[in-house]
């Protein structure tokens, strides 16, 4: 290599990691307005705000009595406005945050295998294992932006209908309501780690079929399933590796001490199932032929 090759080497790699870059940047951007301006998965962030609303309103029209049933934070509503965010990730974890996650998810990779445009994305320079980023970092932002509206809005609205007293917590001791927000933030955080799993099980399904539905719907069905068999206690501790039984955990976080161990461990699940999963969708684009 002469001496001009030798000083031009450095500044070719240079352009073309600045190239890679921007191209990588250019997608992303193009993914995220893609994610966000589908109005099917505006019309879920909708739905998702809406719950702490409807819940907040019916707790102040009409005051839950002991002994009424339902989740325990309503009962707190009451006298700690921020409870109504927690509340409203209860609720919405069994059912509505999955589903927004089996649409978004379930429909990356074989959305684009449906429309014909996925032989187009995977042309030089996007590799498949780009693509699959590109695609896990789009559904995770919608992910992430659904748990933080869902908390956002169920702490002003709680803040607004029952005011911003200190927060009494499950195991009675109140604290102040800086404190509160941090845990707010925390149970935010265990729920997001939470889905993770079901999102990297969601991409699986997703590389696996040209339909959408399809991955979407075994992606519901799988929590169906997982929800009914961790409804059997004969099973003992197999369902201990359900995805679906530490998803209510983050109620530790709302005492007045907690186990950061402990917390750790019930996230192995789904971080697990997240490698996992993860994993298998990558070998599975990268390996499978495209033809669509």
């Amino acid at each position: 290599m002469s001496f001009v090759d030798t000083a031009l080497a450095p500044r070719v790699d240079i352009a073309t990691s600045q190239r890679y870059h921007g191209v990588l940047a250019r997608q992303l951007r193009s993914e995220l307005r893609l994610v966000f301006r589908r109005r099917r998965n505006l019309a879920m962030l909708v739905v998702l705000g809406a719950v702490p609303i409807l819940i907040g309103t019916a707790v102040k029209l009409s005051t839950p009595r002991p002994g009424d049933g339902g989740p325990a934070f309503i009962g707190q509503l009451t006298n700690n406005g921020l409870f109504l965010a927690f509340t409203a990730l209860t609720i919405c974890l069994p059912v509505f945050l999955p589903l927004a996650v089996a649409v978004v998810c379930g429909d990356a990779i074989a959305g684009e295998a449906n429309t014909g445009t996925l032989r187009y994305l995977l042309t030089v320079p996007v590799s498949r294992t780009r693509l699959l980023v590109v695609k896990g970092l789009g559904a995770l932002a919608y992910l992430a932006a659904a748990i933080t509206l869902v908390a956002l809005v169920g702490m002003l609205t709680g803040l607004a209908l029952f005011g911003s007293h200190g927060v009494t917590l499950l195991s009675g001791d109140t604290i102040p309501f800086a404190s509160g927000l941090g845990r707010a933030f925390g149970v935010a955080m265990f729920v997001f780690i939470d889905l993770l799993g079901l999102a990297a099980l969601a991409f699986f399904l997703s590389t696996l079929t040209e339909v959408p539905i399809g991955a979407m719907a075994g992606t519901v069905a799988l929590v169906i399933a997982f929800a009914v068999l961790d409804s059997v206690p004969q099973l003992g501790s197999i369902r201990g590796i359900l995805l679906t039984h530490h998803w209510l955990d983050f109620g530790d976080l709302l005492r007045s001490t907690y186990s950061l161990t402990s917390i750790a461990h019930n996230l192995l699940v789904p971080i697990a199932y997240t490698a996992i999963f993860g994993s298998a969708a990558w070998a599975r684009l990268t390996t499978a032929d495209i033809t669509s």
